[in-house]
């Protein structure tokens, strides 16, 4: 993809090499198909920062267990939210990318490249190299920091290009530019659709990993407080949950699944937004917006409806490139 399109010099301006910024999520599987899905699968769950159980063991539940059954399953609800872009997390992504690179200007050049699958770290800090970028900052597209996500990815970058060749920007999970965007989205959806109940979701970890001091339930809980806070509502006015769960071992509670179908008869119309994830993906479209939807309607619920997570929103748009701004170029150290 072209990193900017905004590339013109002012006259008289000195030349220097443009700062590098590289996207990074979670990552997509190539295409809606189970064999697509198992690689892609296996690549995710084969990370021991995502999953830290006896590496022999796992491989052999990975391998015989889990690839084979969840693959198929998985591939299919791909299919329910792919489109002729492809991946929705993917093309947002891209979108959103060219977007910052215009806000940004000329003296950044803007890459994606996913922690998992494709575009991979490595094209986009290639391409970044192409482009005559000397330096590289990286903005993970994780607001709130867990080892699961930002911790890997920051231990991916160092691997592949040494301990200080791309620095991460920080968790912004309170930044008022983020917060902000966040709420002004929801209240859009509160208004045109007169919702009196607002239910956050947030990706789910193991409840063990924040036990062990991993701060992503802190980082949530104040996440969804300021933007309550925000939008002034009050405290039986919102819910907090999570989502995605996965395994037999206890995750954070509530349970997203669980919590929203309980709200059914309370609140038949319910708003749901998903402040954790800024792309939309199939934890977002398909889990929530297709088969809680589903669920909750069965339960008795009227109208749930998922507010757009913030993708390529011009108010996200500006609070990210102040987070890049934040850390470049002078807090980085030249790509080796």
């Amino acid at each position: 993809m072209s990193a900017s399109k905004n590339t013109s010099r002012r006259a008289g301006s000195v030349s220097r090499s443009p700062t590098g910024v590289l996207i990074s999520n979670i990552g997509s599987p190539d295409a809606p198909t189970a064999t697509a899905v198992r690689r892609y699968l296996d690549e995710f769950l084969g990370d021991p920062m995502v999953v830290d159980q006896n590496r022999l063991l796992w491989w052999v539940v990975r391998k015989l267990i889990i690839l084979p059954l969840r693959s198929p399953r998985s591939a299919a609800a791909y299919r329910a939210v792919w489109s002729e872009e492809g991946s929705p997390l993917v093309a947002i992504s891209k979108r959103f990318a060219e977007k910052l690179a215009l806000e940004l200007g000329f003296d950044f050049r803007v890459a994606l490249g996913m922690r998992y699958g494709n575009p991979s770290l490595a094209a986009g800090a290639a391409e970044l190299s192409g482009h005559g970028c000397e330096r590289i900052v990286c903005l993970p597209a994780f607001p709130q920091y867990s080892r699961t996500t930002s911790g890997t990815l920051e231990k991916e970058l160092a691997r592949r290009f040494g301990a200080d060749g791309i620095a991460c920007a920080p968790a912004y999970y309170a930044d008022s530019g983020y917060i902000g965007a966040l709420a002004a989205s929801i209240a859009e959806a509160m208004e045109a659709g007169g919702f009196e109940h607002v239910v956050f979701s947030f990706h789910g970890l193991p409840l063990r990993y924040v036990e062990n001091g991993d701060p992503y339930r802190d980082h949530c809980e104040q996440t969804a407080a300021l933007i309550a806070a925000r939008l002034s509502l009050a405290e039986e006015r919102w819910t907090l949950c999570y989502q995605s769960r996965f395994g037999r071992e206890p995750w954070l509670e509530p349970a997203t699944a669980d919590r929203v179908l309980e709200l059914a008869r309370r609140h038949p119309r319910l708003l749901i937004a998903c402040p954790g994830f800024t792309a939309d993906c199939l934890e977002t479209l398909e889990e929530i917006g297709i088969r809680l939807r589903k669920d909750f309607l069965a339960r008795g619920g009227l109208e749930l409806q998922v507010v757009p997570c913030l993708n390529d929103d011009p108010r996200w748009v500006r609070a990210a490139a102040n987070c890049v701004r934040a850390i470049s170029p002078c807090s980085t150290a030249p790509l080796p």
